[in-house]
């Protein structure tokens, strides 16, 4: 992909053509998990970091590796528990359940979260 995604949904068309080019077929949960985890680092980068600035897909090894990118600092920590008639607070659960792995790395500019799932 070329430059950053302006929006989930773009980074989400470059995971789904990404996968179905692959030489190996993908399980269709393990592409609808791939999508839905693109969709909410995507749509958190956005939302709670300032924006995305940089994102990277890659099948290495039987795994989807996912990085993206923002400038914040502040790292996702588990939502508290939630109120009645709260909305949000879903994806952060969501997406360390269904990675295998979850890397943040502090960088220069904010930080980078490394996630990687099962193909």
């Amino acid at each position: 992909m070329r430059g950053v995604p302006a929006r989930a949904a773009e980074a989400r068309n470059f995971v789904h053509d990404l996968l179905h080019r692959t030489a190996s077929p993908v399980d269709d949960l393990a592409l609808v998990d791939a999508l839905l985890v693109t969709t909410e680092l995507v749509t958190n980068a956005q939302r709670h970091a300032g924006g995305l600035t940089g994102f990277t897909a890659r099948i290495v090894d039987g795994y989807l590796e996912l990085a993206v990118e923002d400038g914040s600092e502040h790292c996702p920590t588990a939502p508290a528990p939630r109120r009645p008639g709260t909305t949000g607070g879903y994806g952060w659960p969501l997406i360390q359940r269904l990675a295998r792995t979850v890397d943040i790395a502090l960088t220069a500019t904010g930080k980078t979260i490394r996630v990687t799932l099962p193909l």
